[in-house]
C-alpha cells in the first residue's frame, strides 16, 4: 500500500460508493432549494463557509450549531426527496445531518473536532455533492480531495482544515453519526485511492523566516489581517507541524510589539486545537 494512504488511515477514508443517478439527483436538490445557510464557527474559518441542517435537534434547517441529540428531519430535508431517500437507506443512527457550502477563496482553518460532545463513539461522514480540483482536505500534511460517488469517512479529532481555492462552490453532505452495527458494516472495508491524496512539502525553517519577513512587511504597512491570513494559508501549502501557523502568528505580533495580539493567537491554537496548556 502507498505510504501515503497507509499513514493517513484512521483520519481519512472511502468506505460505499453511492449509484450515480441518485448522486446526481441529490446534487440538484443541493443546488436548487431554498436553504436558510447559516454562517457558523465563526473563529474556525476565513468566511465563505455556510451551512444548513437537514436533521438536528430541534427540527429546524436554521439551526445548525451541532449538538449531541436524536436527530429528527427538519422541514428543508422534506423538500428534498433524494437526499432523504439516501439517509433513510443508509439507516444510521444520526446525531446531525447539514449541507455544507465553501464559497471560492475560502478556508476551514487547521482545528479539531468534537471537543465539547459527550464522549462517545461517533464518525463524520461526508458525501461530496458539487466539488472540484482546487477544494481540498488537509490532514497528516497531506492534501485529500474527496471526490464525488463516494462515502468519506472523516476523523474530525484529528488536526485538518479544508479550502477552496478556485471554485465553484463545494457543497458537501455531512452527517455525524452514532457508532451501531449498522454503522460498523457500512465501514468494514474502508479504502483510500492513492490518486485522491498528495502529500504536501515540508517548509525548511529558511522558508518559515522568509513568509513571516513577508508578513511582518505587510503588518508594518497596515494590512495586518491580510498578513495573519497569509500565514494561516501555509497549512495549504506546507507539511508543518502541528499549530505552526498560529505560533507564527503569534511571533508576528511579539516581534510588532504587540502582546496582547500575541496572546489573544496563543489562546486560539490552544482552543482550536484542543491543547491543554
Amino acid at each position: 500500500m502507498d505510504n501515503t494512504v497507509t499513514a493517513l488511515a484512521g483520519q481519512i477514508a472511502q468506505l460505499d460508493s453511492i449509484e450515480l443517478a441518485q448522486l446526481e439527483r441529490m446534487r440538484h436538490e443541493a443546488l436548487t432549494v431554498q436553504a436558510p445557510w447559516k454562517a457558523e464557527y465563526g473563529a474556525y474559518q476565513s468566511g465563505g463557509w455556510w451551512t444548513t441542517s437537514l436533521m438536528n435537534a430541534s427540527g429546524k434547517a436554521a439551526d445548525v450549531t451541532i449538538g449531541d441529540c436524536a436527530a429528527k428531519p427538519t422541514e428543508l430535508l422534506a423538500q428534498m426527496p433524494a437526499t432523504s431517500a439516501l439517509l433513510d437507506e443508509l439507516g444510521l443512527n444520526y446525531m446531525w445531518v447539514r449541507l455544507a457550502r465553501l464559497e471560492p477563496n475560502a478556508f476551514l482553518w487547521e482545528h479539531r473536532d468534537y471537543d465539547d460532545l459527550d464522549q462517545i463513539e461517533r464518525h463524520r461522514l461526508h458525501i461530496p455533492l458539487h466539488t472540484n480540483t482546487s477544494a481540498f482536505l488537509v490532514t497528516g500534511g497531506t492534501k485529500v480531495h474527496m471526490t464525488g460517488g463516494r462515502i468519506w469517512r472523516l476523523t474530525p479529532t484529528y488536526a485538518h482544515g479544508v479550502c477552496n481555492l478556485l471554485g465553484p462552490d463545494r457543497i458537501h453532505l455531512i452527517a455525524d453519526v452514532y457508532a451501531d452495527d449498522t454503522y460498523r458494516r457500512l465501514a468494514r472495508h474502508p479504502s483510500l485511492h492513492p490518486g485522491t491524496t498528495e502529500p504536501l512539502p515540508s517548509a525548511n525553517h529558511s522558508v518559515l523566516a522568509e513568509r513571516l519577513q513577508a508578513a511582518r512587511n505587510m503588518a508594518e504597512l497596515g494590512y495586518t489581517e491580510a498578513a495573519e491570513r497569509m500565514l494561516l494559508r501555509l497549512f495549504y501549502a506546507y507539511a508543518l507541524p502541528e499549530g505552526t501557523a498560529y505560533d507564527l502568528i503569534a511571533e508576528l505580533h511579539t516581534s510588532l510589539g504587540d502582546m496582547e495580539a500575541a496572546t489573544r493567537w496563543t489562546a486560539a491554537k490552544q482552543r482550536l486545537l484542543v491543547l491543554t496548556a
